[in-house]
């Protein structure tokens, strides 16, 4: 726990629909794990664009009123946003509305780029002005200045595409198109679905096609753009793979932590996948002991492939409090401890006594893991033999995760016994970084938060140095804004 996730996006493209905006409300309700700080939705109603969006949970920045005072229309898209420290500016939130000389763009970004800093002096030195520090508005002034000297929207989109670096995955809208579009290296899912009445449904995981109603189609390859048509409702989406055919790198981290169990990201069942590294931790760390749990909510599924490897039986060993957020919302560390106690409460007539293994998603600062630990103990655990169904971080991430720089980084100072006894538990052992194939069944994907080797570059030096500097200083922040 506390790797920090990205965002969500989602869209609808159709007949004219009065109620597009709830049923766009329903596709984030289903991505809200994908971001918590703040969401929006934007309708284009013949062309106008009418938004709503604040900080918040969606079923608090939603109610019935704002969902009333937004119109129907043909297309909708909306965003879910995750912000760094120091990026939660309210001009950070997405979806962004730009007008320009040839008609109004609205865009949702999930993902960050490498390149971001460099684009953005270039554009600021070109005259362009910024009111966010969102690189989501750098992707907005490429797009725009490409539109300004191209024959369409797809056009535009696909010459800004040969200047971004690092990972994006978009969901945008014209006056009369919808386009999604992947980054050549896949970095960020994104797929699309399609409804018993015609109209398109494009999400960040498939988990938010079924909130719809909508039948899932397929992911969109990495490089590829998709173009949906307003005035061609029901019509097959215009594929464009000008960008597709090269190395792609998925983030391994959204079959681990990121994405829901009940999501396929390109063919490969997120449940089943970390069920999968359960049964690893199974047989690469045995331990003798009475129960298996899982730490709500990522840690459930390894809890019970380890059981049924180990043959343990699996128990319920915490529970969570679902009305709370993911603890790193929390910005400060002290209230980090408090949120753990608040949303977690353990079971003691599961614990009391007994040899637990306790299967987590990850480690990053160790604060989080050594309060659940301290829980477990409070409860009667008499041994806590700590799993984590992913290799230990070591390395910052440029992509659009916040894992923080590797000072900060428990495992890039410490050996895994160090650790064990630094937060509390009796033994403790990380999912093999060879086993990641294994464990995701695929064997293209980015491991650069374990690894250091990036796929797709990271900010050149002395960009880099500064990248990290305004980060740390919330001058500047990613994941769409994450």
């Amino acid at each position: 726990m506390g790797a920090h996730e990205e965002c969500g996006v989602f869209g609808v493209v159709g007949n004219v629909n009065p109620a597009i905006a709830r049923e766009v409300c329903y596709g984030l309700y289903a991505l809200q794990h994908r971001g918590q700080e703040s969401c929006g939705i934007v309708v284009n109603d013949d062309g106008v664009f009418i938004s709503h969006k604040d900080r918040g949970l969606v079923g608090e920045v939603f109610s019935e009123n704002e969902l009333h005072a937004l119109p129907g229309g043909r297309m909708a898209i909306g965003h879910v946003r995750y912000g760094t420290t120091g990026g939660s500016s309210r001009s950070n939130i997405q979806p962004m509305v730009v007008a320009h000389q040839k008609g109004n763009l609205a865009l949702a970004h999930n993902g960050n780029l490498t390149n971001s800093l460099e684009l953005r002096d270039r554009l600021e030195l070109s005259g362009a002005i910024f009111h966010s520090t969102s690189d989501t508005e750098t992707i907005c002034y490429m797009i725009t200045r490409e539109r300004l000297r191209s024959a369409s929207i797809e056009e535009a989109v696909l010459r800004a595409m040969r200047s971004l670096r690092g990972a994006y995955s978009l969901v945008m809208m014209s006056a009369t198109k919808l386009l999604a579009l992947r980054d050549p290296m896949g970095f960020r899912p994104l797929c699309y679905g399609k409804r018993e009445d015609g109209s398109f449904v494009i999400a960040s995981e498939s988990c938010a096609l079924d909130a719809v109603g909508a039948s899932f189609e397929r992911d969109l390859e990495p490089g590829e753009m998709l173009v949906f048509s307003a005035d061609a409702p029901g019509a097959e989406p215009l594929s464009y793979r000008e960008h597709c055919g090269g190395a792609s790198s998925p983030c391994i981290f959204e079959y681990i932590y990121f994405a829901r169990p009940d999501s396929v990201i390109d063919g490969i069942s997120v449940h089943e996948a970390r069920v999968r590294a359960g049964r690893i931790l199974a047989r690469e760390f045995p331990a003798e002991a009475d129960v298996v749990a899982g730490v709500p909510d990522s840690g459930l599924s390894a809890a019970i492939g380890y059981a049924a490897e180990s043959g343990i039986p699996y128990e319920i060993g915490l529970v969570k409090n679902k009305y709370v957020g993911r603890s790193f919302i929390a910005p400060s560390q002290g209230e980090r401890s408090d949120t753990v106690r608040i949303k977690l409460s353990p079971v003691h007539s599961v614990l009391a006594g007994k040899r637990v293994v306790l299967i987590d998603d990850s480690i990053v600062r160790g604060t989080t893991s050594r309060r659940i630990i301290s829980l477990l103990r409070e409860a009667g655990a008499r041994e806590i033999h700590l799993r984590i169904s992913s290799p230990p971080f070591r390395h910052p991430c440029y992509y659009g995760v916040d894992i923080d720089s590797e000072e900060h980084l428990i495992a890039s100072r410490h050996t895994a016994a160090e650790i064990a006894d630094m937060i509390g538990a009796d033994s403790l052992g990380f999912l093999p970084l060879e086993s990641l194939e294994e464990m995701s069944g695929c064997r293209a994907f980015c491991s650069a938060c374990f690894d250091g080797r990036y796929p797709g570059g990271v900010p050149a030096d002395p960009r880099k140095d500064r990248f990290e500097r305004r980060l740390s200083e919330g001058k500047l922040s990613g994941a769409g804004g994450r």
